[in-house]
């Protein structure tokens, strides 16, 4: 066998062998039935694509375009923290020692990786295309299945920003600094910003659709051509996809057919494809072999193989006569528990590794929480200073299982109302502080209301991170869902979200009493979950 089939049989087998263990995970099964409720949306029509106040017929082009951008803008951020754990998952398992002392290269390895992430991915594309098919037959018109506008946008445009998520997923794995909680909040915000080119591309109308990753550019443009063809003059005021509400008033319909596939957009695909190549190379590059693994492991080896000489040696040094035993010479154990000690060592683990400047930051955004004059700004400084322990709080409840600490500290006398009380304590403590500049400026300006709500913020913060990183294990489910909501609430104002507060209340508003309620709920969900977990 030649040296290229050789190595393509190794990425073969090292996708297939991923993906299979991939999509038996509970995690896979949750991201693939959001996507089947996503296509539901669509289906049922509760999902819909805002154009101004036209709208375009349900055709088959126009089914396969909507479902798709839906698709590439769900999948991009979701899919990423789907398949941002293989080579993780690799080094906790000990098969990285493996793989370290085998010929296999570092190209290989990344390349099995990459496409073991992108065929999860494409079958999540894959269902949501579907679910277009399904949309067409329940709510398109009388102009004939045609399945080829439908798909073709899928393969044009989902595909390769799947292949993009895919090996941007990779590349952060074997980036050292964004391996971690930080690169899980980095690209959040990247995200972000590549949605922010979009939406500047539409309302600009300057931009390239070689920087338009979702589609949406590429989509707004072809159907406002056929648009104005219809209605010259007409303005597109609005692009945007809108979830559980009513569409705008319809002033007029129109008809888009699908795209023009000229050269010029084939080829800013092509582009985000070969990006995708570029960040697969530049993994093998950053990727070290699970060299720390390897020593970890050797050092480990050296220290088990090293304990049975210590134990004869203790052995042969210590064993007294039967005879010159006595209880008299066995000294009372006395047991004396000190809460604060447990608190204090909990606070100090939950600190650990920060460095001067990132203390520096914390205590900024504490005082100029509390500095700003006026309450919309101080409630921009709250979020922020919020936002800035997080990957402390995302530590909560997991820390046990990740340091491989749990058999230890489970055995100690009532682990729930010690231990589990102490780290919720510790995560209270770094709430109330950082927040602590807006709560001293509400008390001191007498809002006793708004005080009231600060304080359940920063009950529910710690509860939330705790109840989370107990029943998930790990902390990437609390840096997700908490990103989003401070994303979504704090930052754009919707109240339903602002668990924070942050924005001035109203007579009506009654939020923070649900947050309160939540916060109970969550308390509980995390001592039933560590008590499952005392139990196994």
């Amino acid at each position: 066998m030649s040296g290229k089939a050789s190595r393509a049989r190794i990425v073969y087998h090292l996708a297939r062998a991923d993906f299979l263990e991939r999509v038996r995970r509970y995690s896979f099964l949750v991201t693939l039935g959001f996507a089947v409720y996503l296509g539901y949306l669509g289906v049922t029509g509760q999902i819909f694509l805002n154009l101004g106040k036209y709208q375009a017929v349900y055709n088959a082009a126009y089914v396969g375009g909507f479902m798709s951008y839906v698709t590439t803008v769900f999948l991009t951020l979701a899919g990423f923290y789907i398949v941002k754990n293989t080579v993780e998952r690799d080094q906790k398992t000990r098969v990285g020692q493996i793989l370290a002392a085998c010929s296999m290269k570092k190209l290989d390895y990344c390349a099995g990786k990459f496409v073991s992430n992108f065929a999860v991915l494409c079958v999540m594309v894959a269902v949501l295309a579907i679910a277009g098919v399904g949309m067409y037959f329940l709510h398109g018109d009388n102009s004939g299945f045609h399945p080829v506008p439908l798909l073709s946008t899928f393969v044009i445009f989902a595909l390769p920003a799947m292949a993009f998520t895919a090996a941007i997923a990779l590349l952060f794995e074997t980036i050292p600094g964004l391996r971690s909680g930080f690169g899980n909040v980095a690209y959040f915000f990247i995200w972000n910003g590549i949605l922010v080119l979009g939406a500047v591309a539409i309302f600009t109308k300057s931009a390239h659709p070689f920087l338009d990753l979702t589609g949406g550019f590429s989509l707004w443009s072809s159907m406002a051509a056929a648009l104005t063809a219809k209605f010259p003059g007409a303005e597109v005021n609005s692009f945007a996809l809108s979830i559980a509400g009513a569409p705008n008033a319809t002033i007029g319909v129109f008809r888009w057919n699908g795209f023009t596939w000229n050269a010029v957009l084939i080829l800013s695909r092509v582009f985000w494809l070969s990006i995708a190549f570029g960040f697969t190379f530049l993994s093998a590059a950053f990727f070290d072999r699970f060299e720390g693994t390897t020593a970890r492991g050797s050092k480990d080896a050296s220290e088990a193989a090293a304990a049975p000489r210590a134990v004869e040696t203790t052995e042969t040094t210590t064993i007294r006569p039967r005879e010159h035993l006595s209880l008299a010479m066995l000294t009372r154990a006395k047991s004396r528990f000190r809460f604060g000690a447990v608190l204090v060592a909990e606070v100090r683990l939950m600190l650990k590794g920060q460095r001067w400047w990132w203390y520096i930051i914390a205590a900024g955004l504490t005082v100029a929480s509390g500095a700003v004059v006026s309450r919309e700004g101080r409630g921009i400084l709250l979020a922020f200073a919020w936002i800035w322990p997080m990957l402390l709080w995302s530590s909560m409840g997991m820390r046990e299982s990740r340091d491989q600490t749990s058999q230890i500290l489970f055995s100690a006398p009532h682990p729930l109302a010690r231990q589990l009380s102490a780290i919720w304590l510790a995560g209270f403590a770094v709430a109330l502080l950082s927040g602590s500049g807006f709560g001293v400026r509400l008390l001191v300006g007498g809002d006793i209301r708004g005080l009231q709500a600060w304080f359940i913020g920063a009950l529910f913060i710690p509860t939330f991170a705790l109840a989370l990183g107990v029943w998930s294990g790990g902390n990437k489910l609390f840096e997700i869902l908490y990103v989003l909501l401070w994303y979504l609430g704090p930052m754009h104002s919707i109240a339903q979200l602002d668990f924070m507060s942050a924005a001035p209340l109203t007579a009506k508003t009654r939020y923070p009493m649900f947050y309160l309620a939540l916060t109970g709920v969550l308390a509980l969900a995390a001592v039933a979950g560590r008590k499952r977990q005392l139990q196994t």
